[in-house]
């Protein structure tokens, strides 16, 4: 019961931090839509998302089951929480669309490219479980659909949540690594199991925070 609860927001927050940036990019795409066609925009977009997202993470779970996979996910995992913590880009990339047909396109694409990492962020907490992978998918379309200025100010008033997160997704790559067996066992060979999830996670969060305060330090210089 607990471990669900647990996972059940382990989840729930790598979905928070995750989805930030396609609720954005939902929003950019449909800005100079009419109201209704926009709505249309939402749903029908969102919709071909969740559709990809499906797929995209059944696809992992069986992909994550090839020897030294989990090794190579960890790795992109990694470097996706760090990415998370460390990237300044922004939005202005993302073109604003002008009929409904291409605002449509433009989520679904955009969305496909970025749910990348909450895929294997899910695929990789759900260990096979479906009703798992069902859990995350689900819980991600509120975030997706309405959530994008909530997200956004979430984020920007309990930046804590962002490193949260990110630590989550770090100490998930540490797991990742352990349940290949072949690699952990010739690399960090008696290495408690518990040790290597937590430095994964605390690497994460250092990288985010010396992001953060080397800036300042070096203005101060």
């Amino acid at each position: 019961m607990w471990d669900w609860l647990l996972l059940f927001m382990e989840i729930m927050l790598i979905n928070i931090v995750l989805s930030g940036d396609n609720a954005v990019v939902i929003a950019l795409a449909s800005k100079n839509l009419p109201a209704e066609q926009r709505r249309q925009a939402v749903w029908w977009g969102a919709f071909g998302a969740i559709a990809l997202r499906i797929v995209l993470t059944i696809a992992a779970v069986y992909i994550l089951g090839v020897p030294y996979i989990h090794t190579l996910g960890a790795l992109l995992l990694l470097w996706i929480a760090i990415k998370l913590l460390t990237d300044d880009e922004d939005h202005a990339n993302v073109k604003e669309a002008s009929t409904l047909g291409r605002a449509i396109w433009t989520i679904i694409v955009a969305d496909f490219v970025m749910s990348l990492d909450n895929v294997l962020a899910i695929a990789a907490k759900a260990e096979g479980d479906k009703a798992v992978i069902i859990l995350g998918i689900g819980l991600s379309v509120p975030i997706i659909i309405w959530g994008s200025t909530v997200v956004m100010k979430l984020l920007k008033k309990f930046p804590l949540l962002v490193y949260l997160g990110a630590g989550i997704l770090g100490y998930t790559a540490g797991e990742m690594v352990i349940a290949d067996e072949a690699v952990y066992h010739r690399v960090f060979g008696d290495l408690e199991p518990h040790i290597l999830p937590l430095t994964a996670a605390l690497l994460v969060i250092g990288c985010g925070l010396a992001k953060r305060l080397l800036p300042s330090r070096l203005r101060e210089t």
